[in-house]
């Protein structure tokens, strides 16, 4: 009896884990069953409760979408395909490269100035696991399919990231939520400086040493990259719509010449451009991965990807294929579902194990949230 006991509590536990709610009688009597000739495929179970999808996986993605890091904040384009590509068991990599979006089948139609598409989605409370379809990005938004790049390009990150600013942004947040380092763990003065913008004083407050010991550490490394957004904006009027509620993605395509720049390249990558005019003035969006070497080599980069290229869509794959986002996103799960960091080696030789089977198992997330909360049903 106490064993039968204890197998309840844990597939009660595995569904509360992965659901928020408690099963009703008829769900946990077959999770019991399931669980004690399958754990895993008890907590797969689990994961076709509607709510999975539309309460843990939005509330897993939507930090990702906003410079706060809040949960709190509507559904959207960007949280919507991660919840797809969870869903279709999608190879996760496509997240940062992929020509994908998930869109819903009724309310207002998908607009490229507005959310009111998936805002409508969540407040009809529509179950987002039986309703979401896959599209191709590119017809949505009208970028060229080259220049789609997962999430990244999404309306969503555009508004909180490609905003204003001078699209270095884009690159920070991305590092942060799909590599689980900001640039102050990415720091490192060893790398050539040949790529800093020009905004970037070389000697701050009149000395050069702050340049040389704390500036180039982030920029050395990350104007390298973040060139692959060069001909990224996102139009919106400042002074009439100062959040960018009804701007818009906006791509410089082969042909089109910047108004200001003069140049295919979006004008905010000249911004103080004066600051050092000897720096590096940003010709196209080519992009050099210069993390390759140094103490960012721990970061696990494909050495059998070329480490340069051209545009968001392959700085995105370099991104996601290294094993620091492997294990980024399995570590997310894990405290998503076990609702604690990991606390010693055993925790972190499971995570070891569970990125190694996401990989192996082409990079399915679902099966990640399965496999962590069969590790902490015991909890």
């Amino acid at each position: 009896m106490g064993a039968h006991a204890d197998d309840r509590s844990q597939a009660k536990r595995i569904h509360d884990r992965l659901t928020g709610v408690p099963p009703d009688v008829a769900t946990l009597d077959a999770l019991e069953i399931t669980l004690a000739a399958d754990p895993l495929q008890a907590a797969l179970d689990a994961l076709e409760h509607p709510r999975f999808y539309n309460v843990t996986l939005k509330n897993f993605a939507a930090p990702w979408t906003n410079r706060d890091g809040s949960v709190f904040v509507p559904l959207n384009d960007y949280t919507a395909t991660v919840i797809g590509i969870v869903r279709d068991d999608v190879d996760f990599r496509e997240v940062l490269s992929g020509d994908i979006a998930y869109i819903g089948s009724s309310g207002p139609a998908y607009s490229t100035t507005g959310n009111a598409h998936f805002a409508a989605l969540e407040d009809a409370d529509v179950d987002l696991g039986a309703d979401l379809t896959r599209v191709t990005q590119s017809s949505l938004n009208g970028l060229p399919s080259t220049a789609t790049a997962g999430v990244m390009t999404s309306r969503a990150a555009a508004q909180a990231f490609f905003i204003a600013g001078t699209n270095r942004a884009m690159l920070r947040f991305t590092l942060m939520n799909h590599l689980c380092h900001d640039l102050e763990q990415v720091h490192d003065t060893t790398r050539s400086p040949d790529r800093i913008r020009q905004d970037v004083s070389r000697s701050p407050g009149g000395d050069s040493r702050v340049f040389l010991n704390n500036c180039i550490g982030c920029h050395s490394g990350m104007d390298p990259l973040a060139q692959a957004y060069a001909y990224y904006d996102f139009s919106f009027d400042a002074e009439a719509d100062p959040e960018g509620e009804t701007g818009q993605i906006m791509y410089n395509d082969a042909g089109t010449t910047d108004p200001i720049s003069g140049t295919q390249v979006v004008a905010k990558y000249f911004n103080n451009e004066a600051t050092f005019p000897q720096g590096f003035a940003t010709p196209n969006d080519s992009w050099a991965n210069y993390w390759r070497d140094g103490v960012n080599s721990r970061l696990g980069w494909d050495s059998s990807r070329a480490a340069s290229g051209n545009g968001a869509k392959s700085m995105g794959a370099e991104l996601a294929n290294s094993e620091a986002f492997a294990s980024c996103q399995v570590t997310k799960v894990f405290e998503n579902v076990c609702l604690r960091a990991p606390a010693d080696s055993t925790d972190r030789n499971q995570i070891a194990a569970m990125t190694a089977s996401f990989q192996s198992n082409g990079y399915r997330l679902k099966r990640v949230f399965a496999e962590a909360a069969v590790y902490c049903m015991g909890d």
